[in-house]
Parts: structure tokens; C-alpha cells; sequence
């Protein structure tokens, strides 16, 4: 019986250190990291270390007698350089939109840069390299010498590709006879394109910051400019403190990660009514007699929060005075019950609460509130008829534009202005660095247009 226990005993060690072994394979670290895009309706990745940048491929030079899936040379801010299309060049299907920029990808080939097209940026993706396996003839949209391998991640396929094989100086006798990597394209071009430079090495620290730059592009449609690189700048360098504190990677590999980064960005009070300091110092910038009607756009209203501030404080600032908000969302739903927003008074802050009447189901803003503001459902993008505009409330809505459509929603902004109209900008916007913009306040965002002669 002693030896049946004592089997029995080290039978049980055996299987509690197998179980612990399991446990010790099943740990798996991230250690691969790469740039998704989708080509021909599937997905493709490549390495992150082996891409320079994301990009929008607007101008090429033609370059004559190359093959097809050469859209040209390219002038990136100085440097030209050669880009080929992926999706010509496995000849995978795709929708050309004329006047469209293409979607690509600035990837480092030995020495040199290329650009690629692509149907559509994704993310930055992290995957254990363990988990990466070998390619197989089933992937017969591109041939599997160009393709590194494939790896699931989070229910998706990913075909991760060998950038370098591809784009690199091929022997032409390994060259498959039906698919011409840029050897063909040097040899072609190699008398008539310009004389691509060698670019310097970058420094790990630009290129991480870059990395972050395009990981708020791609995953939270957040996109750095000269209006809020101060900020994004000086919170990286909190950020870096932060990930090592908390001993995770720098860059940023889900969504969560970048509404982790921009979390400090947004303006006091975003998506809650303004609290009484905050709604005061905005009634100080205003000036302290204006002629009716006031008329004030609101851009990005969200669930109206924001508008019942501000209706609030004008109502206070100028009593008797005409108001009338346009308050304006892309989301449906929020500015759809905006208009019969329901509260409970302890949730609202205590210099609101003159304004709340008391109804069946909770409080809601008086009717004087109420009739000062018309919400709408509206892109910021798109035109619309307002005209001698006194204020424009868009708290970090700029930010969350592309690059060109925040040009030119300044513009617009700076026609429908009156002469000395306000613009309430995100906390930590400075629009004031694009010409015909200043700054009048040091505590708050408010701009005005630095030119006078605009017609009321």
C-alpha cells in the first residue's frame, strides 16, 4: 500500500510539473511587430522595423517604358523616390478613384526607399515570431517566395510579406517568369529616373515618435500637424516615462493604447457640462456687449453637454440679447436626443441649475435654452450657409481631421467669421501657427483672425 501511495505521489509530480511547463510555453511575448494593409481583400503585413512611414501618394512623375505596376518617382519632401503598386504588380483586383491620392507605405529596401501602394493602412500589430508560420501554395494570389509567412492574430490571417524580396536586388535568373520584383524596375529605370539618395540613419528616437505619430493616424483618426505638435511632442516624452514605469513596449499596438496616449488632450469637461470655473473664464473672453442677433456655430456638439454650457453662460453673459447656436454632429444618435436630453439635477453643476425645469422623468433646460439652439446632424466638411458667424466652438475637433481638411476648415471658418469673431479651439490647439490667425488669450484657446477688412 506504501508503494501504491508513493507511486501514486510521484505520478502526481510529474503531471504537476508538466502542467507547469504548459503554463510556461503558453507564455508568449510579442516580440514581432508589422504594419497591416489589405490588398485584394485580404490581409498582408510586413515589418515594422522595415517601414519608414505611411503615406498619401498625391503627384508622380511618369517615368516612360516601365513596367505597369510602376506608378512613377515621387518627390518625398525633397528626396525622389520609385513606387510601385502591389496590387498592379500581383495583378490583384482594385477600384481606382480618379483624383483620389493612393494609400501606401514608405518601406527601406537595403540603402534606398520605395514607396508602395496598398488598398487600405490598417494598424501595427504585435505577434509572438514563434507563431509565424512558414507560407504555403495555398496563398496563390502572390507568389510564395516573396511571402515570409502567415500568422492568425485576433481571428484575422495575416500574410506577411518579405519586403525585401520583392523589392530588392534580385538575381534574374531566381526571378519567376511571371512576377518582376524591382530588379526589372531599376534595370528600367535605371537611365532615366533620378538618382534616388542614400537617406542618412535615422535616429531610434525620430523613428519611434514617427511610429506614434502614424499609429494616431491609424488607429485613432488622430492626426499630428503643426496646430498640436507642441503637445503630441512633449507628451511622448511622458509617455516614454510611463510605458518603462509600467514595462510595457513604446509603441502603440491597439486602440486602447492610443486613447491611453491622448488622454490628456482633450479639453476640460469634454462630453459633461462645463463646470463654473471653466464656463467663466469663457464668458470673460467674450466681449461684453455685442450686437443682436449672436450667432455661434457649434462644431462637434457631441450629446449636447457642451451646447447647454454654452447657451447657459451666453444667456448669463447677454441677457436679452438673440441667440441662436447651430450646434452640429456626425453622430446621429447623440444629436438626435440632444434635443430632449434628460438629467438629474445633482448631476449638474450647481450654476446651472437656474435653468433646469423639473418634467416627468427628470430635468430638463428651460425653454429660453432650448429655442436658442438648433441642433443638427452635419459633417464639418461639408458646406453649409452660415454667414457673420461672432463664435466657433470646436474643442478638438481639428485634431481629428486629416491633415488638408483642417486647411481647409480654417479657411471656411475665416469667411463665415465676423471681423473680430472668436474661434474656441481643443486645449491644446494653436491655431495661431497658420497664418491669419491670433491668439487673444493666455488661459484659454481663443483665437481671432489677425486680418481685418472681411465683410459682416
Amino acid at each position: 500500500m506504501a508503494v501504491k501511495d508513493a507511486d501514486l505521489k510521484e505520478q502526481d509530480a510529474v503531471e504537476d510539473a508538466w502542467d507547469e511547463e504548459e503554463e510556461v510555453q503558453e507564455i508568449e511575448i510579442p516580440d514581432f511587430r508589422m504594419v497591416t494593409f489589405s490588398l485584394g481583400g485580404r490581409d498582408y503585413g510586413v515589418d515594422i522595423m522595415k517601414v519608414k512611414e505611411i503615406a498619401k501618394f498625391a503627384q508622380y512623375t511618369y517615368v516612360p517604358n516601365t513596367p505597369p505596376y510602376v506608378r512613377g518617382v515621387y518627390n518625398l519632401r525633397g528626396e525622389i523616390i520609385s513606387v510601385v503598386d502591389l496590387r498592379r504588380m500581383f495583378n490583384l483586383p482594385f477600384e481606382e478613384t480618379p483624383g483620389r491620392p493612393d494609400t501606401g507605405l514608405i518601406v527601406h529596401v537595403g540603402d534606398t526607399l520605395v514607396g508602395v501602394v496598398v488598398d487600405a493602412i490598417d494598424r501595427v500589430v504585435a505577434v509572438p515570431s514563434r507563431r509565424i508560420q512558414p507560407p504555403h501554395p495555398l496563398f496563390g494570389d502572390i507568389n510564395v517566395r516573396f511571402i515570409s509567412g502567415v500568422v492568425e492574430h485576433e481571428e484575422r490571417l495575416y500574410i506577411v510579406l518579405d519586403i525585401e524580396r520583392i523589392l530588392g536586388r534580385e538575381e534574374e535568373e531566381s526571378a519567376p517568369e511571371d512576377s518582376a520584383p524591382a530588379s526589372e524596375i531599376r534595370k528600367e529605370k535605371a537611365s532615366k529616373a533620378p538618382k534616388e539618395k542614400v537617406p542618412a540613419p535615422r535616429r531610434k528616437e525620430e523613428q519611434d515618435l514617427q511610429f506614434i505619430k502614424e499609429g494616431l493616424a491609424a488607429l485613432a483618426g488622430f492626426h499630428v500637424t503643426a496646430l498640436n505638435e507642441a503637445w503630441v511632442e512633449g507628451r511622448w516624452e511622458e509617455w516614454k516615462q510611463e510605458r518603462a514605469a509600467q514595462g510595457k513596449e513604446l509603441q502603440l499596438q491597439e486602440e486602447e493604447d492610443a486613447r491611453e496616449f491622448l488622454s490628456p488632450f482633450f479639453s476640460p469637461h469634454t462630453g459633461e457640462f462645463w463646470g463654473e470655473k471653466y464656463a467663466t473664464r469663457v464668458a470673460e473672453s467674450l466681449p461684453k456687449e455685442v450686437s443682436p442677433p449672436y450667432k455661434v456655430w457649434n462644431v462637434g456638439c457631441g450629446k449636447g453637454y457642451e451646447t447647454y454650457s454654452l447657451a447657459a453662460l451666453l444667456r448669463n453673459r447677454y441677457p436679452g440679447v438673440l441667440l441662436t447656436i447651430w450646434a452640429q454632429d456626425v453622430d446621429l444618435l447623440s444629436v438626435s436626443m440632444a434635443p430632449n436630453l434628460v438629467v438629474n439635477r445633482e448631476e449638474v453643476p450647481s450654476w446651472l441649475h437656474s435653468f433646469l425645469v423639473e418634467g416627468r422623468n427628470g430635468y430638463t433646460f428651460s425653454q429660453e435654452i432650448k429655442d436658442a439652439i438648433v441642433f443638427e446632424y452635419h459633417d464639418v466638411l461639408n458646406a453649409n450657409p452660415f454667414v457673420g458667424i461672432d463664435l466657433i466652438v470646436a474643442r478638438d475637433v481639428l485634431s481629428f481631421l486629416e491633415p488638408s481638411a483642417q486647411l481647409r476648415v480654417l479657411e471656411e471658418w475665416e469667411e463665415k467669421l465676423k471681423p473680430k469673431g472668436l474661434v474656441l479651439a481643443g486645449a491644446h490647439e494653436d491655431i495661431s501657427v497658420y497664418e491669419g490667425w491670433k491668439r487673444v488669450r493666455d488661459d484659454l484657446p481663443v483665437f481671432q483672425k489677425s486680418t481685418v477688412g472681411t465683410k459682416e
